[in-house]
């Protein structure tokens, strides 16, 4: 049986597509297979990092990728996600194979202010937001899919 394959998009996979490609990987990666890129790709941020830590993954070791590239090299995915807000998510460039583009807007962590703990704060909403909206998408996969 073949995997779904998701792309998960943000602007500069940086925080919050790179948190949904943990989350599905690991939470279901032997029904799905997860990949993030972003619209201006950015560098890891050290506080999501610390978070998903938190959660018990790893993703020190990932890299941001450029979603122009994924389109160019011509891969294809069942599902387009974009974590980011709706007009940033109308940059994202349309799949062939994609069977359906969903948007899941989250607050972008490289926005958010304070200190580091009120940062941190916050970037864990965001990560439990992002779990939840996995795990509801992989359940309601599951009903549709046998």
């Amino acid at each position: 049986m073949s995997k779904t394959r998701v792309l998960f998009v943000c602007i500069h996979n940086s925080a919050r597509s790179q948190m949904a490609e943990a989350f599905l990987n690991n939470l279901a990666g032997d029904r799905f297979e997860a990949e993030s890129a972003g619209l201006e790709p950015g560098i890891l941020n050290p506080f999501v990092v610390k978070a998903m830590r938190e959660a018990g993954i790893d993703i020190s070791g990932h890299k941001t990728k450029d979603v122009f590239e994924f389109f160019k090299q011509g891969k294809r995915f069942d599902y387009v996600i974009t974590v980011c807000d709706e007009g940033s998510a109308g940059k994202c460039p349309f799949f062939p194979s994609q069977k359906k583009k969903i948007n899941w807007s989250f607050p972008d962590p490289s926005k958010f202010e304070g200190s580091e703990a009120e940062r941190m704060l916050s970037i864990r909403n965001v990560r439990d937001a992002v779990k939840q909206k996995v795990e509801t998408f992989v359940k309601e996969l599951a009903q549709v899919t046998p």
